[in-house]
């Protein structure tokens, strides 16, 4: 007889609250790790160097791409992949307004526009309808951006985007390791963009990495990395480099240190591992709120494999008597740490005014924004974590439910 999950008795924890704050987000940094991070620095090579370029080898070996460009940001990969392509002042590139700064910011970098559009209702995805109706003889590039780590409609992105003959740069900070059609993401579109900060499924620290088939557009990338200095210019300080370096055009302090790319290798390793303990806490959260008609858990997409980079509920608040942001209040005071993904590009100050009228043009994405609540989720969680976030948010629904 199967045993009764602890959350399903009403009065077990009823409003009770942790004796410790639970993070959203705390990195599993294991002792591989920290002595790899000891041998680079004892080794006097901290900067840029081999073990990048090894960094660099497996993780394009371990998303199925030809190439990967390690670079200090996803920021910078996806700055990069715009230089690379070639956008010029005045081209517009579609991206969601679901989404972080980042996206639209490295558009306005190349004083290019940016031009936002309405995700999907149900996975916050780029809405390929909107991506198309939005086309212009100015746009070069669309940026479909992985929300939460969920793959975006790949195949309608290319289908469209190949009919028009743009670009695709997927922004895949949230999606590592994420499968479409049994495909890496990393591997689908022209120049793919992941991050490696702090909360993501691998963690550098600060770190980012491009990927793409185009041996043409990696060098490009490798090379405005540093500076735009001539090929290898990491060499110059070693026995196999030169004094000697050209610079090619302008470039960019965007590249990797070995420091973080030791960290990397063996966060790596642990990607699927990293994975798998995501992947339970999402099945955990889905069992334990089922029955909560309050809570909308994420939607999932046949054929397709989640990163689980975050675990977005969204809050049904015509049957609550609260609003979202007394909702995550009233988490924090039970000491449970949450986020919001995303405030909508369109509502922040540079942004509002451009798109009106913005109610009928972002309608998904503002009702979405209203009730979107980041839970926990992270291999270091302890299962009694999860277990108090799941009494945590059933509580609050039986507390204020109409």
């Amino acid at each position: 007889m199967q045993t009764q999950a602890p959350w399903r008795s009403a009065a077990l924890k009823a409003g009770a609250r942790r004796d410790e704050f639970l993070p959203f987000h705390v990195p599993l940094i294991g002792e591989e790790e920290i002595a790899a991070v000891e041998a680079v620095l004892r080794s006097g090579w901290l900067t840029t160097g081999q073990r990048a370029l090894e960094f660099e080898r497996r993780f394009a070996e371990f998303v199925g791409a030809p190439h990967a460009v390690a670079v200090n940001s996803c920021t910078a990969a996806l700055h990069l992949a715009l230089e690379a392509i070639g956008l010029e002042p005045g081209d517009e590139v579609i991206l969601p307004t679901m989404t972080f700064a980042a996206t639209a910011e490295v558009v306005h970098y190349l004083r290019a526009v940016p031009v936002l559009v309405d995700c999907r209702a149900d996975t916050l995805n780029i809405d390929p309808e909107q991506f198309a109706a939005a086309i212009t003889a100015k746009t070069r590039a669309v940026i479909p951006v992985h929300m939460a780590g969920q793959p975006c409609e790949m195949d309608a992105i290319r289908a469209i985007a190949g009919a028009h003959k743009l670009r695709v740069i997927e922004d895949a900070a949230h999606a590592l390791p994420a499968l479409y059609h049994r495909r890496r993401i990393g591997a689908l579109g022209d120049i793919t963009c992941f991050s490696f900060y702090a909360t993501k499924t691998i963690t550098t620290g600060e770190g980012g990495m491009a990927t793409t088939a185009s041996a043409e557009w990696a060098e490009k990338m490798r090379v405005l990395s540093l500076h735009g200095i001539s090929h290898d210019a990491w060499k110059r300080y070693s026995a196999a480099g030169s004094w000697s370096y050209e610079i090619l055009r302008p470039g960019f302090k965007y590249n990797l240190t070995d420091i973080a790319a030791a960290l990397g290798l063996e966060q790596l390793k642990k990607c699927r591992s990293f994975h798998e303990a995501r992947k339970r806490i999402a099945r955990a959260y889905d069992e334990g709120f089922e029955d909560l008609p309050e809570i909308a858990t994420p939607a999932r997409v046949a054929d397709t494999e989640h990163a689980w980079h975050l675990y977005v509920i969204q809050l049904d608040l015509e049957g609550l008597t609260i609003d979202r942001g007394a909702f995550i209040q009233a988490l924090k005071e039970r000491n449970i740490g949450t986020s919001v993904h995303f405030i909508p590009l369109h509502l922040h100050p540079y942004y509002r005014g451009r798109f009106e009228p913005a109610k009928e043009r972002f309608k998904n994405a503002e009702r979405a924004y209203e009730r979107i609540v980041s839970l926990p989720i992270y291999p270091a969680m302890a299962p009694a974590d999860v277990d108090d976030v799941i009494h945590a948010v059933r509580a609050l629904v039986r507390k204020y439910r109409r």
